[in-house]
């Protein structure tokens, strides 16, 4: 394995992008839950997530992860021959309805494997009060204009 320091063409290491702020409201919990089939009530009843130490309904985890994709931030027109491979996430703070949320990612390293070549950033969420809600990460392939 062999790593870069430089990064990549319009993205150095160290690069952040933070992308827009979206307020979370009953239309993303619900059809995030019919999209997969998360129907669990901790999502979409209130009544239900009033008994809960969170008090109104929480933000599917998977939900959360998806807003960190890179392909919606502001870099994404330099992303030519990315192909997303691997991502983890932690759970850090409860995102509940009406929290409005706001990604981030950082070039953290390129590498190469032979002839194939990654790229890893970190990502994160932020919540209104600036606190972050998830941190993880996420793994590209980045093809070569011969190889795509």
């Amino acid at each position: 394995m062999q790593t870069s320091d430089s990064g990549l063409p319009g993205l150095p290491i160290g690069t952040t992008v933070r992308g827009p702020s979206k307020t979370l409201t009953d239309a993303h919990f619900l059809l995030f839950s019919g999209l997969t089939g998360d129907t669990h009530p901790i999502h979409y009843d209130v009544e239900y997530a009033k008994r809960t130490r969170f008090g109104k309904p929480l933000t599917h985890g998977l939900l959360l992860a998806s807003l960190t994709a890179l392909g919606a931030s502001p870099v994404s027109d330099k992303l030519e021959g990315f192909v997303f491979v691997e991502q983890g996430s932690r759970f850090l703070k409860a995102v509940t309805l009406g929290d409005t949320v706001r990604p981030q990612q950082t070039l953290e390293r390129v590498w190469t494997e032979g002839h194939r070549r990654f790229a890893r950033f970190a990502t994160a969420l932020f919540n209104q009060r600036d606190e972050v809600v998830l941190e993880g990460f996420h793994v590209y392939r980045v093809l070569d204009q011969k190889t795509k």
